[in-house]
């Protein structure tokens, strides 16, 4: 054997047989192949090495020609997928073949639920605006919103059967319908607009389409409301009775009434008043009184005087009573309604007699007959029933006299509950069938909170005075368009298409204003939630997508797409339909790509060949000041990144991604759970990664406090234009003027300079030489022309007037100490040389200049840093308010006012706490009071940091806080080093040479 090979282990062939060793050909005998090996199909261009039999071949088979194995589609077949993969290329953690994971972050009906009305009738209804209303519940953390809306669905929905299926503590868990998201889940707090459509009956059975969003009332969700507002015709504000009207409640009432949106009060949580509380009726109807007044108050304070217009009151059936726990809920007239059924229902057979008003003026009951209105009216205020003569009064006339609310409603209910809960099975059927209450003998065997829960269900039926008050006092889509078109449409309203929005004309040209988008289960696309304003959207059709950038000047902003698909949202489910009417919520596909925040969706051809205009961007409640910096783990996964906080963005109406100069993505939002939630996202729902966050920090801007110590000029790179600037503090008031829009610099001049007149005393030429508001248009810093025409070429300034207006724009967008917006500043233009040849002046020379002009005024009017401030409101029980003092102390925070919530042993204290400060506030508050305190933080106003960011004189030593007078020099050095900017400001990097020489040596710089 040893002589077939050489010395290497190569084959030489037999020594034996002299006629193959001399050819230098192998035995082939040596050889064990198939004969089938010379059909093998080819696979990459190669085939099995053939052997020829017939002799030697002289051909050359090159190394990587040859193939000694058969590949592995040849061993498994062409429909198979074969993968080679590299020793080590991933982890043993990963399979080599991943399964497919479906992800899903929501909950979501297999399949459409059973519902107690016909789909078809409520798509029949859509076509019928006047009996559609649209609505949003709204009101503070916890006060009843979702649980207000599960009692809806138990209504509609034919579930309870799949609910009595569970067992254990599933069994007690609130249904929660409306919150779909796993974090809502986990936490037990709304954090995304829920929307629902549900066919409602009224006291008459008259059925009504409810468009209903249910949001969410943590105030750091507060963006979320004002994207369900603008989209609303009406408000429903849920407070509890215990805790009253809270912060979030002032922010959705202020928001409502200056936005002109009608309102109706649902007080929620009565059954606290019997179980928790325990106050007597007399008692619980003036907390009950309270709370309409603490309602009452926040509309006046909003609008001095006008309050009375918007007053809401039990005897006008605006204020509804309701127990969502307990599943029942009542106004006035429902409420009377009862009496009055329930009497015709004990007096069959007996003649009936009518109420007849005596001498035309209020109708009195008879005894032999109730008419509900009549009644209702005699319900609430100081009207006293007296049981010895049957009659109603302005004062108790009898001994036992009781005031009509507590008498005829509180007691009722009262005695209800506690014969309920107290009472043995025997007694209670009794009582019970006194009350036409029937219930099965198992029934009277179950918990008493679920009896109780059967038993209201019987006494009270189904929310019918809910549905009266939101028919009779909010407006439907064709009367709530109007104010809708006049507060928030860009466009002019004597057009086809603003008439067909009045209308609510489903015939008319397509438009859709959309606020909010939904990701879809798998968060791989999202879904456009808006309003159908006219027209009706339909699958297929093609639409212009407009931004809110969109103008008819620049048409940048607007996309052409298809929709996919409209539906019918139900928050756990998506009703398809064949289209979607004029007055109704929509969810779209496939409009989606090009929408941020807001868009207005109109059709690709309008009638007449009219312009498209948008509906104007959302106004939120406040500012997003809370900021966190983000990166990947992994750097090679910085483009998911991207793309996650892209889809975040658009998943949250207020969050703000931007990049800064030293590459760093900072993402803001509003306080620490919502970016706790957004975070979330883009780590599990929308990027899949790992990233790694900074700690959190604020927003900072910049100001100043006194005018510049002189006029400040700028020359042009050529040397061939000047231009000189003073800055100045503006008057109190103006920057929230301008922010809340109450003046627009796209107004006439004339209306802008007689605003700035009546309002603050600025003269006529001043008030009309306003250039810009700055950094945007609604930015809280002015450009004013102060130059005189007398000294100044008025023509040639008019030339440089936008290229000025640029300038001005990104100096006050990134500030000079800490590239920090800058605010509340008046900068002034004294004077200008311009080149007489355009070529010298063009935006190239005069936008870098008049931003050098700027930051120079700047820096010589003793500038000064601003900071966030939040207000902080707790509530809690009395040994509580101590911890919040001696917690807010530790954190340059200070207390406002505290003291008791009426009726209740809790206290209600108000104070303000630095946003830089805050963090990790309301946990340490929990922990000082073992968790009996809630804590709100929200956005108040902008203050001044002490001290003088400028002064070099400060010594800060590093981990140690800095002392009061220092702690601007320290936040400026800090957000410098972590921008990757220079250490310190130079003031003669934007001063003149020749300027900054001669102030140097008259040592105003010193």
């Amino acid at each position: 054997m040893d002589d077939l090979y050489d010395e290497f282990g190569n084959f030489i062939g037999d020594a034996e047989s002299e006629e193959e060793s001399d050819n230098g050909a192998p035995n082939a005998d040596a050889y064990v192949y198939d004969d089938d090996a010379e059909e093998e199909e080819e696979v990459n261009d190669q085939q099995l090495m053939e052997i020829d039999e017939s002799g030697p071949s002289n051909a050359v088979v090159l190394h990587e020609d040859k193939q000694y194995y058969p590949t592995a589609q040849q061993v498994y077949g062409e429909d198979v997928e074969t993968m080679v993969q590299e020793e080590d290329a991933q982890p043993l953690s990963q399979p080599i073949i991943a399964p497919v994971v479906q992800k899903k972050f929501a909950v979501e009906e297999t399949d459409l639920p059973p519902v107690f009305f016909a789909r078809e009738f409520m798509a029949d209804l859509m076509n019928f605006p006047a009996q559609i209303r649209n609505i949003a519940l709204a009101g503070h953390l916890h006060h009843g919103k979702t649980a207000f809306m599960d009692l809806l669905v138990m209504e509609t929905h034919d579930i309870q059967e799949r609910l009595d299926k569970k067992r254990g503590k599933k069994r007690d868990e609130q249904l929660r319908y409306t919150d779909v998201h796993i974090l809502e889940r986990e936490r037990g707090l709304s954090i995304k607009t829920a929307p629902m459509s549900l066919v409602l009956q009224s006291t008459r059975g008259k059925s009504h389409l409810f468009n209903i969003l249910d949001t969410p009332g943590h105030v750091n969700f507060a963006d979320e409301i004002a994207a369900s507002l603008r989209l609303v015709d009406g408000v429903v504000l849920v407070v509890d009775v215990v805790e009253g009207v809270q912060v979030n409640t002032q922010q959705v009432i202020k928001h409502a009434v200056l936005d002109g949106l009608p309102l109706v009060l649902l007080i929620n949580k009565m059954d606290r008043l019997i179980l928790e509380l325990k106050l007597p009726p007399t008692d619980a109807y003036f907390k009950l009184k309270h709370v309409i007044e603490e309602v009452n108050t926040v509309i006046e304070n909003t609008i001095p005087g006008q309050g009375e217009s918007w007053r809401v009151s039990p005897e006008k059936g605006n204020v509804a009573f309701a127990c969502s726990s307990m599943g029942w809920c009542f106004t006035l007239p429902s409420f009377a309604k009862m009496y009055s059924d329930n009497y015709e229902a004990n007096r069959v057979g007996k003649p009936r007699h009518s109420v007849r008003p005596t001498n035309g003026a209020t109708a009195r009951i008879h005894t032999d007959s109730i008419a509900p209105d009549e009644f209702a009216k005699r319900l609430w205020g100081d009207i006293f029933f007296n049981p010895g003569s049957r009659k109603f009064s302005r004062k108790g006339l009898e001994e036992g006299s009781k005031r009509s609310f507590v008498n005829f409603v509180l007691e009722p209910i009262y005695k209800l509950y506690s014969h309920t809960i107290s009472q043995s099975p025997d007694e209670l059927k009794e009582t019970l069938a006194s009350l036409n209450i029937y219930l099965k003998p198992s029934q009277y065997k179950v918990d008493a909170k679920d009896l109780l829960r059967l038993v209201c269900a019987q006494f009270f039926g189904p929310a019918n005075g809910f549905v009266d008050m939101v028919v009779n006092h909010i407006p439907s889509p064709p009367d709530g368009s109007k104010r809708t078109l006049e507060r928030f449409y860009t466009g002019p309203l004597d057009t086809k298409t603003a008439s067909a929005m009045e209308t609510c004309d489903q015939d008319g040209p397509l438009v859709v204003h959309v606020t909010k988008l939904f990701n879809s289960v798998d968060a791989k696309s999202f879904h456009s939630f808006g309003r159908v304003m006219s027209g009706t959207a339909r699958a297929g059709q093609q639409v212009r997508v407009l931004g809110e950038g969109y103008t008819l000047e620049d048409e940048e902003d607007m996309v052409v797409a298809t929709i996919n698909d409209t539906w019918i949202s139900e928050s756990r489910y998506n009703v398809s339909t064949s289209g979607v009417p004029a007055g109704n919520f929509v969810l779209l596909s496939g409009v989606d790509n090009s929408i941020v925040k807001t868009a207005t969706i109109v059709a690709q051809k309008l009638p007449d060949d009219e312009d498209a205009y948008i509906f104007r961007p959302l106004k939120h409640f406040f500012e997003s000041v809370f900021k966190v910096a983000v990166e990947p783990i992994n750097p090679s996964e910085l483009p998911k990144m991207l793309d996650g906080l892209r889809k975040v963005n658009k998943s949250y109406p207020l969050i703000t991604t931007k990049v800064e100069e030293s590459g760093e993505h900072v993402v803001l939002g509003t306080g620490e759970l919502y970016m706790d939630c957004v975070l979330h996202d883009l780590r599990r729902l929308y990027a899949e990664m790992e990233i790694k966050v900074s700690d959190p920090v604020t927003r900072f801007c910049e100001t100043v406090v006194e005018t510049s110590a002189i006029k400040c000029y700028a020359l042009t790179p050529n040397k061939k234009n000047k231009l000189t600037m003073v800055a100045e503090p503006l008057d109190p008031g103006i920057a929230d003027d301008i922010e809340s829009g109450k003046v627009n610099i796209k107004d006439p001049v004339r209306v802008v300079g007689k605003f700035f007149e009546e309002n603050y005393g600025y003269d006529l030429l001043a008030s009309r030489n306003i250039w810009a508001f700055g950094p945007d248009d609604m930015g809280p810093n002015i450009l004013q022309n102060d130059t005189l025409p007398s000294e100044v070429d008025t023509k040639l300034l008019k030339s440089v007037r936008e290229t000025i207006r640029q300038g001005f724009s990104w100096a006050t967008r990134e500030g000079p100490l800490c590239e920090e917006p800058i605010r509340n500043i008046k900068f002034k233009l004294m004077d200008v040389n311009l080149a007489p040849e355009a070529i010298f002046r063009g935006g190239g020379q005069m936008i870098p200049t008049a931003r050098r002009a700027c930051y120079s005024s700047f820096l010589m009017a003793s500038p000064r840093l601003m900071e966030p401030v939040y207000e902080c409101s707790m509530i809690g029980p009395a040994d509580a308010v101590s911890a919040l003092y001696t917690v807010l102390a530790r954190r340059r925070g200070h207390v406002l006012q505290d003291g008791p919530i009426a009726g209740t042993p809790l206290y209600q204290v108000k104070g303000l706490i630095p946003v830089i400060d805050s963090f990790g506030f309301e946990t340490d508050l929990r922990i000082h009071t073992q968790g009996q305190a809630t804590v709100s933080l929200i956005f108040d106003k902008w203050s001044i940091v002490p001290g003088d960011p400028l002064d070099k004189e400060i010594q800060l030593r590093p981990l140690e806080p800095a002392s009061a007078q220092a702690t601007a020099r320290d936040f400026v050095l800090k957000t410098r080093k972590r921008k990757g900017l220079a250490e310190d400001v130079t003031i003669s990097k934007f001063l003149e040479p020749d300027l900054f020489k001669s102030l140097k040596e008259s040592g105003i710089l010193d």
